[in-house]
């Protein structure tokens, strides 16, 4: 039996989760999410926990078992805690604001680039340069800062673009540098 699978969910304070038919739904301070449960893995709520088990002993069935209980586990985690993902724009004239329910991006290029911040997600912008991307859904909350990073990563030559905070981006040396050296 999986290892990951086999522990229960712990349901804290202030967090409820109900199952009707396959659709679990966590609701807590922070918001309500909500997963359809795949049809070989059964999920039971009882009264402070949430117990994951699978119907067959497949390798398929053992690959989701563990998978669908990490699922739960990120939900009941994101109603009471939510995921936060932060992001670092380097680069000369390179900043970033909000305008209504849209990121404004000033990224190098001829025009600014407007991001639409869909339902669920956070975003707050400190100095310009800094972006904070929060919400319940651990999934949601990769996917925008992935998308946001994707406008303008970083170029490995001089660094500039928009980085995960603490990333480290390795530096190559230039024409100029190389044909030196090599000379």
């Amino acid at each position: 039996m999986s290892r990951v699978g086999r522990k229960p969910v712990e349901i804290p304070q202030g967090v409820q989760a109900t199952l009707k038919e396959n659709v679990l739904s966590v609701k807590g301070p922070k918001g309500t999410l909500s997963f359809t449960v795949p049809s070989l893995i059964k999920a039971a709520v009882e009264k402070d926990k949430i117990v994951v088990t699978r119907g067959a002993e497949d390798r398929f069935s053992k690959s989701q078992h563990g998978m669908v209980r990490n699922i739960v586990q990120n939900m009941v985690h994101g109603v009471t805690e939510q995921f936060v993902k932060e992001l670092d724009i380097q680069g000369v004239g390179y900043r970033a604001e909000l305008k209504g329910k849209n990121l404004q991006l000033a990224l190098g290029f001829s025009h600014p680039v407007l991001f639409p911040i869909p339902e669920g997600i956070q975003i707050q912008v400190t100095n310009q340069t800094r972006l904070r991307i929060q919400g319940c859904d651990r999934h949601l909350v990769g996917q925008i800062s992935a998308e946001i990073r994707g406008l303008k990563p970083p170029e490995p030559y001089q660094g500039k673009g928009i980085r995960y905070l603490n990333e480290v981006v390795k530096k190559k040396v230039g024409k100029a540098a190389a044909g030196a050296a090599g000379g």
